[in-house]
């Protein structure tokens, strides 16, 4: 344990966003998705929801300021009814660290699928909400 840094923060994941470097993208993934067959890099949160982690994530962790869109989220399957409130949860916890932020990008599935194959690591939840995948680009500390 260290002060100030969340017990929902790893040492393997503080590890992880340590070496992280400008532009590289970190997925917080559900307990739905496909984790370990998509990770380069798997870090496992086990009993850890997806709003817990983004908030210790964000004290820690600069959003790029040089890209539109920052934070991507696993948009809904066309001709799915299911609202995904937990959106707005993310929204609101986001703006809490970065209130410059705009709105997020809402990529397809199986493209965001394919982004998460490529992403410097993949941070399984056990968030049970449906579309609760988010990819954070990180940012730079500056001053």
């Amino acid at each position: 344990m260290l002060k100030g840094i969340s017990p929902v923060i790893s040492p393997e994941l503080i590890k992880i966003i340590m070496e992280m470097g400008h532009g590289d993208e970190l997925v917080i993934a559900d307990g739905n998705f496909p984790a370990a067959s998509v990770a380069q890099r798997l870090v496992r949160a086990d009993g850890v929801g997806g709003p817990a982690l983004l908030d210790a994530i964000l004290q820690l962790f600069p959003l790029d300021p040089y890209v539109e869109r920052p934070v991507s989220l696993m948009a809904v399957v066309p001709g799915d009814p299911y609202k995904p409130v937990i959106w707005d949860e993310y929204r609101n916890m986001i703006l809490k660290f970065e209130p410059g932020f705009k709105d997020f990008e809402y990529v397809e599935r199986f493209a965001f699928y394919e982004r998460a194959k490529k992403a410097f690591a993949v941070l399984a939840s056990s968030e049970m909400a449906l579309y609760a995948n988010l990819i954070l680009k990180k940012g730079v500390i500056t001053g």
